[in-house]
């Protein structure tokens, strides 16, 4: 009789139902920027050749002022230019905007923009933080960027620069914000023909 009994049992241990894992909405490890939905896919960057420019769109975070403010856009192009030319990387045009920044740069290797764009990203945070008094995150920790390979694709990012503050704000002519004039004076064949 004591064998039937334990065969009523069933052996094992029950299974734990928990919240964790598995296919389903918000499924997995959470996103760093607090954000729902894909932000700036964590792919391998392509190949970089010194002649071609790059257009970069770095956002900053929700917390951050508005960048066109006077009192944090005179100091962010400020902070733009001393960090525009070093590592091998040029900072040619920029265009401030609302929470993000618009820049069209030049770099000797993936490695040289990689530097450059990380420098350039603690020159903002620490002037953002400073007028701010807080500290953290300003920038977005990834920045969309696009390698310009044709002379009409550094034409249209250009204007796309020029004149994104109408695109987004309805304010018309140009935007000071967005100097017509390069910061640096540009090194690749197909930027010194748009000047």
């Amino acid at each position: 009789m004591k064998g039937a009994a334990q065969l009523r049992f069933k052996l094992g241990r029950p299974k734990r139902r928990n919240r964790w894992g598995g296919r389903r909405e918000g499924a997995g490890r959470p996103r760093k920027d607090g954000r729902k939905g894909p932000g700036e896919v964590h792919l391998k960057r392509c190949a970089l050749k010194k002649r071609f420019p790059v257009h970069v769109n770095w956002r900053i975070e929700r917390e951050v002022w508005n960048l066109r403010a006077p009192r944090c856009a005179s100091g962010l192009a400020k902070a733009l230019w001393s960090g525009g030319d070093r590592f091998g990387f040029r900072l040619v045009h920029y265009a401030i905007l609302r929470d993000h920044i618009h820049l069209i740069v030049e770099a000797e290797d993936r490695t040289a923009l990689s530097k450059g764009m990380k420098g350039l990203g603690v020159r903002i945070a620490r002037f953002m933080n400073r007028i701010m008094n807080r500290s953290g995150r300003v920038l977005i920790d990834r920045y969309h960027e696009h390698i310009l390979k044709t002379p009409t694709e550094v034409r249209n990012a250009r204007h796309y620069l020029l004149n994104n503050v109408n695109k987004h704000y309805k304010i018309p002519g140009p935007d000071h914000l967005a100097p017509v004039r390069p910061l640096y004076l540009p090194q690749t064949h197909m930027l010194r023909l748009q000047q």
